[in-house]
């Protein structure tokens, strides 16, 4: 029987105008202690996205998806919040703020497979 572990994740949402508060789940942050796990999954749906607003920089847009990956990842190309423990990046990323992409309230979980679960809440809460 395999042990379940304690872990957190966030969705990963673009909020293309922040005065109308409306969202596009893009992706998942989970972040496994135990396992020492922090992965991220990103996706943009151009024409959903476009739907809200035609004024958004996709290509910007992505580039600050694969910011999170490299943090997640700790990549010296992430910058120096990469090279911060993976409980401080992970608070990092899943920071309340107030830009184009936010993060949800961090929700806790149990798995036994923290990849496992991070494509399962993909699923749920991007695709």
């Amino acid at each position: 029987m395999q042990e379940n572990n304690l872990f957190e994740y966030a969705v990963i949402r673009v909020v293309p105008q922040v005065e109308r508060e409306e969202f596009l789940n893009v992706g998942v942050i989970l972040y496994c202690p135990k396992l020492k796990f922090l992965q991220c999954l990103c996706e943009v749906d151009e024409k959903r996205l476009c739907s809200f607003s035609n004024k958004i920089d996709i290509e910007d847009l992505k580039g600050h998806l694969h910011s999170f990956a490299e943090i997640c990842r700790g990549s010296k190309d992430g910058g120096p919040i990469a090279q911060l423990d993976m409980p401080s990046r992970f608070r990092w990323l899943s920071a309340t703020r107030s830009t184009v992409v936010q993060t949800s309230k961090v929700h806790p979980g149990l798995c036994s497979d923290p990849k496992e679960t991070l494509e399962k809440l993909y699923n749920q809460m991007v695709l």
